[in-house]
Formats: structure tokens, C-alpha cells, sequence
């Protein structure tokens, strides 16, 4: 046998071997792309990493996620679309972009919708939350809703202070990028301006705007408060509920059994991210006034009142489920 053709029979002899003894799991195995615009270590980020690492584990290294949070993969309307085409896998986003996508979720956005909080939870623990999620899953959106989280009350964070409708007039204030959002911030008094999350920062440094509008957690990790918004007036319009779906695509290529897994652990995530939310909102508040934002308490009736066409024009399709909203215990 010469040299070259014995070389070649090593080397097809070592490539079998090779081939024979190398692990199946890593061909095998489906990664898993979640993306958040929050960042590393917020709760809604976790739950989800969480969910994956269940995920993980119950299926033996079958499927493993990998989370793409502070919005490398984009802005929550870029990462929507990139979940429609099964570029992004698993999402949590907001309902303000998605509202543009699937309107029947305007109903939740519309300010002072909810009493508080807790009114919240037990409408998104109910059958309306549930009839909710299978209507964008059913949408032509080309996603599955898996499950909500706590959104938090969003209240108003300026650069002077506001106590009324009257103190917002001239005020340039960031909405998410949905009508509704615009029209109620301008029916509050102010000028409502919608801009990608990510663009806010600069946009307070240069004064393109005069405030924005959040939970305390938004507003420390996203270091608005370092921007010159001293005043977190306690306005509460929105209380708005935040989702996390996954692609059709995926969803569409498990098995029923991973199907079932997922929803199971998409139910424990709910759960856990409240927890860590509120935990959350406790400590980022006592983060805020120590970094000189000055929390002001208002009277959230004239805020109400000065909303209610808002609340007429984006409810006028909704005004049989808003009744039932309200009878919400």
C-alpha cells in the first residue's frame, strides 16, 4: 500500500470513529432565542430564562434558550416583526406595540382601565386574560401567547414637577409607539411624543423631551433618572399588563407534549415574575429617592376625568368587555 492510500484509509477510518462516538445531543438540539428590552437580572428577564432552563431540563437538552436582553435584537415593534418571520423564538414585550398588531389588546391600554394593581391581576388571572391570549394566538399575527406579566403602574417622570393636568402643558412626554398612547398623553395636557424605549435616554439628555412615563424599575435601569427627571408624579394612568409569546413557527414544529410543557411553564412564570416584581418595585423606589427623585403623590381624579374621550373613542368596540372589567372583584 503506498503512503498517500494508506493516509487515506487512516483518515476515513478516524472520521468514522469520529462520526460513531460523537455526541447526537448537539445536532440535535434546537436553540431557543428570547429577546427583551429590558436588561440582565430584570424579573421579567429572569422568569423567562427560567422558563428555559425548565424547558431545558424536561426535554434532556432538546431545547435551550438563549436570552437576548437590553434590546440587541432591536425595539419592541422590530422584535414583534422578527417574531412574526421566526427570527426571535420567545418574546416578552409590551402591549402598546402590540396593540397595532392585534387591537383587541387596546382594551388593557387604555388608561385608568383598571382600579389598581390588584384589579389588574385578577382580570390577567381570569377568563377575560384567557380569552385575551387565544385571540392573539388565533389572530393572524403568527404567534402563540403563552402567558402575561405584571407591567406595574406607569406614572409620569419630568423634569419639573407635575400635580395637575394644568402643570404638563408645553411638556414634550415619551409614549410607546401606539396612538392611544399619543392621544392620552395629550388629553392629560401634555404633548405626547412616541419614540423607541432605546432613544429615550438621549432624547431627555438633549432635551428633545421634557419626560417620559414608567414603572420605578423602568426608570432606574433604564438611568432616565440620571437624565434630569427629578419628579415621579404618581399619576398611575396606565396599568398596563405585558406578555410574552412565541413564535408560530416553534411552536408549530413541537410536539404536543412539548406544547404542554411550555404552557405549564409559561403558567409558573406568570407567577414567579410577580413575585420578583414586586420585590422589585420596593427596592427600585428606595434606589430612586436615594438618587434624588422626588416621588409626588396627586390627585388622579382630574387625570381620569380629562382621559374619559380616550377612553370613549379606543373603548367604543370594547364597551361590553370594559363591563366586565369593572365587575372584576
Amino acid at each position: 500500500m503506498t503512503f498517500r492510500r494508506h493516509f487515506i484509509s487512516l483518515t476515513l477510518a478516524s472520521t468514522a470513529a469520529f462520526t460513531l462516538y460523537a455526541p447526537l445531543s448537539a445536532s440535535a438540539q434546537t436553540v431557543l432565542k428570547a429577546a427583551d428590552v429590558h436588561p440582565p437580572g430584570y424579573p421579567n428577564v429572569v422568569a423567562i430564562e427560567n422558563l428555559g432552563k425548565k424547558l431545558e431540563t424536561a426535554t434532556k437538552g432538546k431545547y435551550k434558550m438563549q436570552m437576548y436582553p437590553s434590546s440587541v435584537l432591536g425595539g419592541e415593534k422590530e422584535m414583534i416583526e422578527q417574531v412574526q418571520v421566526g427570527a426571535i423564538n420567545i418574546l416578552r414585550t409590551s402591549l402598546g406595540p402590540l396593540g397595532t398588531v392585534v387591537p383587541e389588546v387596546n382594551v388593557f391600554n387604555m388608561p385608568f382601565v383598571f382600579r389598581n394593581e390588584a384589579h389588574m391581576r385578577a382580570v390577567i388571572d381570569g377568563a377575560i386574560g384567557q380569552e385575551l391570549l387565544d385571540k392573539i394566538t388565533a389572530s393572524p399575527a403568527k404567534m402563540v401567547a403563552l402567558g402575561w406579566m405584571d407591567g406595574g403602574s406607569r406614572s409620569l417622570y419630568t423634569k419639573k414637577p407635575v400635580k395637575t393636568p394644568a402643570d404638563l402643558k408645553g411638556m414634550k412626554v415619551r409614549m410607546m409607539g401606539n396612538p392611544l398612547f399619543v392621544d392620552t398623553m395629550n388629553a392629560m395636557g401634555g404633548n405626547g411624543i412616541a419614540m423607541g424605549y432605546g432613544e429615550v435616554f438621549s432624547a431627555l439628555q438633549t432635551g428633545v423631551l421634557d419626560g417620559a412615563e414608567n414603572n420605578p424599575p423602568s426608570m432606574f435601569t433604564s438611568n432616565h433618572f440620571s437624565a434630569g427627571t427629578k419628579y415621579y408624579a404618581q399619576t398611575n394612568h396606565l396599568i398596563i399588563p405585558e406578555i410574552f409569546v412565541m413564535a408560530r413557527p416553534t411552536w408549530d414544529k413541537m410536539s404536543k407534549d412539548e406544547q404542554a410543557m411550555v404552557l405549564k411553564f409559561s403558567k409558573e412564570a406568570q407567577i414567579e415574575q410577580r413575585a420578583l416584581w414586586d420585590k422589585s418595585v420596593a427596592d427600585y423606589t428606595v434606589k430612586l429617592k436615594a438618587a434624588g427623585v422626588e416621588f409626588v403623590s396627586v390627585d388622579q381624579k382630574p387625570f381620569y376625568d380629562a382621559t374619559a374621550a380616550v377612553r370613549a373613542k379606543y373603548g367604543a368596540a370594547y364597551a361590553e368587555l370594559i363591563k366586565r372589567i369593572e365587575a372584576v372583584k
